[in-house]
């Protein structure tokens, strides 16, 4: 049953030749968890072989697969938040706006918390807080400002097109937080 979400959720993500197998090597050593060592394979891609999930899996499929598994888990350890930083690392467009809706579908269960620079995916939340860093008496340090909806869309536009700010951004942004 876990397998099967989880290839749904990899599926809508993008990742419809996706697969996973594991491996349990028995060990002669004990470690601290046991004698058993186990190790996740993965398969992006029909016919491609099976490797160690570690170094076969790029930087986005990683991502993909991160937030696939913490959505299936999500489901059965009644968490009250997840906090997800850069998940969305390695993604962009499409990809990115179709794990905002996962992240935003996992909301009505818990509070998520997503750090990112993408605007897909800050445009999905229900608040926008701006992390800032300011020097005060010689030392930096960081501050959270919550946005309210105009801020919100200046944000986004930001985030679509750097600090000089377009007409398009800005009407970009808007649709992205409708």
């Amino acid at each position: 049953v876990l397998t099967n979400k989880l290839s749904l959720i990899l599926e809508k993500l993008g990742m419809s030749n996706a697969k996973f197998n594991m491996q349990l090597i028995s060990k002669e050593e004990f470690f601290i968890n046991g004698k058993d060592e186990i190790q996740f394979l993965f398969s992006a891609n029909k016919g491609s072989d099976f490797g160690l999930l570690k170094k076969v899996a790029s930087g986005g499929e990683m991502s993909r697969i991160m937030l696939a598994v913490k959505s299936v888990l999500s489901e059965y350890s009644k968490l009250p938040t997840i906090i997800f930083d850069e998940i969305d690392t390695g993604v962009s467009g499409e990809i990115a706006d179709k794990m905002g809706d996962i992240m935003k579908q996992m909301s009505s269960n818990m509070q998520v918390f997503a750090i990112t620079h993408l605007p897909q995916i800050a445009g999905k939340g229900k608040a926008h807080f701006k992390v800032f860093k300011v020097i005060k008496e010689s030392q930096t340090q960081s501050e959270l400002k919550l946005l309210n909806p105009e801020e919100r869309v200046v944000e986004i536009a930001q985030m679509l097109s750097g600090s000089t700010i377009s007409d398009s951004a800005l009407n970009h942004a808007k649709e992205l937080l409708n």
